[in-house]
């Protein structure tokens, strides 16, 4: 009597045992990787995500009960006097155009002057492009202090006015380096010597052809002056001294400093007793917080596509 016996060839997998660990990696290892990553993705939404909510929800909540820690998940006392209180004060609604017009000037301003140095810097046949480029690194490391810039803004006339709160900081060396480097990368030699063959002047090339794809690095130089120059409130506190052209984000640090409601300008003759100015005060804090941060919310989803895809503008192609 024979047995016939299997035999597998040479160099053949092993069968047997093998697939079926591999299979028990593949249903219990798997999904246990997921679980946790998307465990530690929930944790990071949450704690980014909270604080913002807990700041809506505590605008328009009782002061007290925010105070006394009883408003965690949804708004209690509800009132919207804080809201009511900011747009019927002309000083907080001053701020807000002032933060407004300084928004929209300081960016129009900063983002011409680095796609226009950066273009230049970008160009080989620029005599001295590398020097210029020493002196601007130069200044990332070397600064001459807060008092040499304040002599320099008050020798040029420019104190308690709008230019000393948007010229300073008008052209970062990092943003010019990162535009230069899209420069570089993007627009080739032989793309300028075809345009200066169909008759192209220097001007009409960076107005006709570079602008036009420099659309992700536009958008991307817009966002970070915009967020800068929304927030910014330093050089508005040393350069201007009438309360007038203030920013909303200097009106909403002196209201976080001096939680109370005289710090926005009001007329605390109307408050009742001090008790009820702290109690308002406290309210405008996360009102003021809101309205705020509104503007730039709004506006970064229809910006997200370029802003994402300019994020890597300075990064190296391999």
């Amino acid at each position: 009597m024979t047995t016939s016996t299997s035999t597998s060839p040479r160099g053949a997998l092993p069968t047997g045992p093998a697939p079926r660990r591999q299979s028990l990696l593949s249903r219990f290892g798997d999904p246990l990787f997921v679980i946790v990553t998307y465990g530690i993705i929930a944790i990071a939404i949450v704690l980014i995500v909270y604080p913002l909510y807990f700041i809506v929800i505590a605008s328009i909540s009782d002061p007290n009960l925010v105070q006394q820690g009883r408003v965690v998940l949804f708004p209690r006392g509800i009132t919207f006097d804080g809201y009511l209180t900011i747009f019927g004060t002309s000083t907080i609604v001053r701020g807000f155009l002032n933060s407004v017009l300084y928004t929209v000037v300081g960016t129009a301003i900063s983002v011409a002057m680095i796609l226009s140095g950066a273009y230049a810097l970008a160009r080989k046949d620029m005599p001295g492009r590398n020097l210029f480029m020493i002196l601007f690194v130069v200044t990332m490391f070397f600064d001459g202090g807060m008092i040499a810039r304040y002599l320099v803004v008050k020798e040029l006339g420019m104190l308690d006015t709008m230019w000393a709160v948007v010229l300073p900081g008008a052209v970062g060396v990092w943003n010019l380096i990162i535009a230069r480097t899209f420069f570089e990368q993007n627009l080739s030699p032989e793309l300028r010597e075809a345009s200066q063959l169909d008759g192209a002047s220097d001007f009409r090339f960076f107005f006709g052809i570079a602008l036009p794809l420099s659309k992700p690095l536009i958008v991307l130089m817009a966002m970070i002056h915009i967020v800068a120059n929304w927030n910014a409130f330093f050089d508005a506190m040393i350069y201007l001294s009438d309360e007038s052209k203030y920013p909303l984000q200097l009106i909403l640090r002196n209201v976080l400093i001096q939680s109370q409601a005289s710090a926005s300008g009001m007329d605390m003759a109307s408050m009742d007793s001090t008790a009820a100015a702290q109690k308002m005060g406290e309210l405008l804090k996360y009102s003021m917080i809101v309205v705020s941060t509104v503007p730039l919310l709004i506006a970064f989803p229809f910006l997200q596509r370029y802003f994402i895809k300019g994020a890597t503008l300075g990064a190296l192609k391999s």
